[in-house]
């Protein structure tokens, strides 16, 4: 496994993360939910993102029960507020209120003293930007967050972001967390060159766009059981990549580009996701072992220029085909 660091920061995460998305606490159950995350800390993944909105705190609360008898220093624990938490007015957005109460209740249910990064899933437009910021670099004065990140920001709100920070001497943004895959890379346009210069690593989250990269739909078929695009709400994330000439190119990718080269399509769209510059690291979600066990093996897949230039040409028509969730 490779570690690199994340942003500006001392702080060194793994290239192949661990997430919860649409998973643990939800579709999975605890036990095997549990026994993914061992596996990819046994294969050596130190990142494991989660957010509160994930199945409304369940999935803090499994992250959390496998963390109580994990070494808390081998570990790199990311989460996430924003999005409604209850039923008052002040129960989301980025207010100082919001901020403050939802990382405490993310801690407690995390069983944890402080998280490594906590991160603004949305850009909150009712609150202002200062309030905001001020509330994050508090979290990292008090020692319950350690450093802070962003989601989906635009290129122009985490460059505005930056500004008011260093104006502030407030302690500095890391990380952003974007949709980013083969199917999905409007952030090359402005948000990568945005966030290079100003020193923020990419943590991205769906690079196998909801499993359609992974080869598992076959062309004029129908998802198999149990998958995310068989799902009647899961499914919503998949719907507009879910199409017969998407489904041949990657069929396309794993026969003239994976197969030639003894790996998985899946291991040869996050090693492409990798070898963009400025990524750190790919989250994954896995709903078994052995799901883990296919994933993890990309972050030592070298590409060279060529082999990208030819993974480019085949996925090219449908590289913007999924919007940011």
């Amino acid at each position: 496994m490779d570690y690199r660091q994340l942003g500006r920061s001392g702080l060194k995460v793994s290239t192949i993360g661990l997430g919860s998305w649409l998973t643990y606490g939800r579709s999975v159950d605890d036990d095997s939910a549990h026994d993914c995350l061992s596996a990819a800390l046994e294969r050596g993944v130190n990142f494991f993102d989660t957010a509160d909105v994930y199945a409304n705190g369940e999935a803090e609360k499994t992250l959390g029960a496998w963390l109580a008898g994990v070494p808390r220093g081998d570990v790199v624990v990311a989460t996430k507020t924003y999005f409604q938490m209850g039923p008052g007015p002040n129960d989301r957005g980025l207010s100082r209120k919001h901020i403050m109460e939802s990382c405490h209740a993310s801690l407690r249910r995390l069983g944890l003293d402080y998280v490594d990064l906590y991160q603004c899933h949305r850009y909150d437009a009712e609150t202002p930007l200062d309030e905001t910021l001020r509330a994050l670099d508090d979290l990292v004065a008090r020692g319950d967050v350690l450093y802070a990140g962003i989601s989906e920001w635009t290129a122009g709100q985490i460059d505005e972001a930056v500004r008011r920070q260093q104006a502030a001497g407030l302690r500095p943004i890391i990380s952003n967390q974007p949709q980013y895959s083969l199917l999905a890379r409007r952030i090359e346009t402005d948000v990568l060159p945005t966030c290079r210069a100003n020193g923020i690593g990419q943590v991205v989250f769906s690079p196998l766009a909801g499993g359609i990269l992974t080869g598992k739909y076959r062309p004029g078929e129908p998802p198999p059981a149990g998958t995310r695009s068989a799902h009647p709400q899961d499914s919503q994330f998949t719907a507009r990549a879910f199409r017969t000439d998407v489904l041949e190119a990657v069929e396309r990718l794993s026969r003239e580009v994976a197969e030639p080269l003894g790996i998985s399509v899946t291991q040869l769209s996050l090693a492409w996701i990798l070898r963009q510059d400025g990524i750190t690291s790919a989250i994954v979600g896995a709903r078994s072992v052995e799901q883990v066990a296919q994933n993890i093996p990309a972050a030592d897949v070298e590409l060279d220029t060529e082999t990208i230039a030819r993974v480019e040409a085949i996925m090219e028509p449908f590289q913007t085909m999924l919007q940011p969730a």
